[in-house]
Parts: structure tokens; C-alpha cells; sequence
């Protein structure tokens, strides 16, 4: 955070962050950035009016002003998709601080976001995402190892969890029941049907494990009994893809959005696909849209050949 702000608005920072804190559930990461992005803006209105952006300055802020500060970041090599996101915390910041002081944020809560093109996920295809299982199974001499890291990446593929929420099991959820309930982003909780295969895959990793998988400890262990480091999946999916002759994109998060779109693929509900995926917001969810599309307009390209 700036120090070169007035104390009254580092203040009013600091309290923003802690209602995000407690309220929204936000990472502590999350809300760094979050302040970082407003600190920045708020540093940059100082320089650009000359005085301290104090809530009385700020109430005034012009769209002007708005599109002096986008083109400075611009200008810095900040890219669109980054833009709208410092954007976002700004307005986030705006419409709390505002409340506090009865101002009018429209000026702020009005303004546009850059445009940018929103990459679509790069899923496997299903045949190459059982490869995987399959191949990464046989890549550790060591048979528990092996045992693990298939347990591993079968929730990821299975039930569409984040790396970080299948290594953040703990000894106690072994046995899999049928429905998982996972905290997610934002301490966000759900709950995920879980396959036959992948309990069967935790549970034969379990009988193999030579360390003692404590109802507090961590469910998935490295070779020295500490929690599994999630590079070490990541260094078996690539091991798997170079095996496979798979694109650099087929990593441990690609088993998820493949999760995601294999299941839109087989018609699945897009609302019932956002809940078991854990995302905020449908808008997130419908990106696999585009994929089912794009996937869709590839097959027609190679099945009808334009003369």
C-alpha cells in the first residue's frame, strides 16, 4: 500500500480490505491485490491533480480523470484483461467508500471496461484425458507414489476439483463418501458427487501409503510424509504429456476444464456445471460454451472441407 497516501484514506483502505475479509470471504492474496490496485489508482490521482486525493477531491473525480489514469496504465504495458480487473477493485472501492462518505460514485461505477478477448479453456480430449489416468499411474517405480498421483489427478478429472482443493483433504475425508464437500475460492463451500472410480482410486493410494493418514493431516503425503507439493503433479502431468504427444496446455487445471466440458459435451446443465465447479458466477461457467462451440466448428471444418 502506498505510503504517500493521507493517513485518513490509508485508513479507509485498510477498513475496505477488512470488510472484504470478512464479509466476501476473500484469499488474503485476493485482497492484497485488491489493494495494491487501489493504492495505485488512488497514488496516480495525487500526482495527476497535484494535491491528496482526500474524500472530499475524490467525491469530484471526472471521467476525465478515468481516462487519464487508463491511458497511463496502457501506456505502462498494462494489458486490457489486467485493466479491467484494477478497474474492478476500484469500483469495488468506490461504491463502499462512497456510502461511507455520501458521495455519488456513478462517475466511477459508470465508467467502461476495456475490451479484451477472453481465452477459452484448453480441455483434453476425452480419450486423451483417460490416457493420462492411465499413464501417469505407471510413471513412479515406487507403487504407493504411483498410487498417489493417480489418486490425484483422478479428482481433478472426475470431480473438477482445483489442485489446491484435492491436496487440502485432509486423513479424515478418506473414505471418499459419494458427495464431497469442498471449500473452494473465497471459502466458498459445494458439494461434488464423487465417482466410483475416483474413491477407488483414493482408497487404493490409502492402503499403499506407508505413512499414517491422521484424521488432521493431510489426506495425499510426499515422500517424506509432509503434505504433497502441487508441483509434483504438475511434473507428472508433464512427464504424461510428453508421453503422449499432448500440447503444453495439458496441465493438472486442463483435467478440470476438461471435467467441465466433457460434461457440457454430454449435455449436462450449464447451471448445475457452474455449482459443481464452485464458481461465483454463471459467466465464469459459460466460457466452456465457447469451447463446445469452437470444438463443434472444428469438427465441421475437417468433416466438410470448403472446395
Amino acid at each position: 500500500m502506498s505510503l504517500d497516501l493521507p493517513p485518513l484514506i490509508r485508513d479507509r483502505l485498510q477498513d475496505w480490505q477488512a470488510g472484504l475479509r470478512a464479509l466476501d470471504g476473500a484469499s488474503k492474496s485476493t485482497i492484497t491485490a485488491y489493494g495494491a490496485d487501489v493504492a495505485g489508482f488512488l497514488a496516480f490521482l495525487a500526482r495527476h491533480w497535484g494535491e491528496s486525493p482526500v474524500p472530499r477531491r475524490l467525491a469530484a473525480i471526472t471521467a476525465t480523470d478515468l481516462r487519464a489514469w487508463m491511458a497511463h496504465e496502457r501506456g505502462r504495458g498494462i494489458s486490457a484483461r489486467s485493466l479491467a480487473r484494477e478497474l474492478s477493485s476500484v469500483k469495488s472501492f468506490w461504491r463502499w467508500l462512497a456510502e461511507r462518505e455520501g458521495f455519488d460514485p456513478t462517475v466511477v461505477l459508470s465508467a467502461r471496461n476495456p475490451r479484451f478477448r477472453t481465452p477459452l479453456p484448453r480441455p483434453l480430449a476425452e480419450d486423451a484425458a483417460r490416457e493420462v489416468l492411465s499413464v501417469v499411474g505407471h510413471q513412479h517405480e515406487t507403487p504407493w507414489i504411483a498410487a498417489r498421483d493417480v489418486a490425484v489427478v483422478t479428482l481433478l478429472y472426475g470431480c473438477g476439483l482445483r489442485i489446491s482443493e484435492a491436496l487440502a483433504l485432509r486423513g479424515s475425508d478418506h473414505p471418499l463418501p459419494e458427495v464431497l464437500r469442498v471449500r473452494g475460492k473465497g471459502g466458498r463451500e459445494r458439494l461434488v458427487p464423487v465417482l466410483s472410480a475416483a474413491r477407488e482410486a483414493v482408497a487404493a493410494y490409502a492402503r499403499l501409503c506407508p505413512m499414517d493418514l491422521t484424521a488432521e493431516g493431510p489426506l495425499f503425503r510426499g515422500a517424506r510424509g509432509k503434505a504433497l507439493n502441487p508441483r509434483l503433479i504438475a511434473k507428472a502431468m508433464e512427464r504424461a504429456r510428453m508421453q503422449l504427444g499432448l500440447p503444453r496446455t495439458a496441465t493438472p487445471h486442463a483435467l478440470r476444464h476438461s471435467f467441465a466440458t466433457h460434461l457440457l459435451s454430454a449435455g449436462g446443465d450449464l447451471r448445475a456445471i457452474q455449482e459443481l465447479l464452485g464458481h461465483a458466477s454463471l459467466s465464469t461457467t459459460q466460457i466452456y460454451t465457447g469451447v463446445d462451440t469452437a470444438r463443434l466448428l472444428e469438427v465441421y471444418d475437417r468433416t466438410h472441407p470448403h472446395a
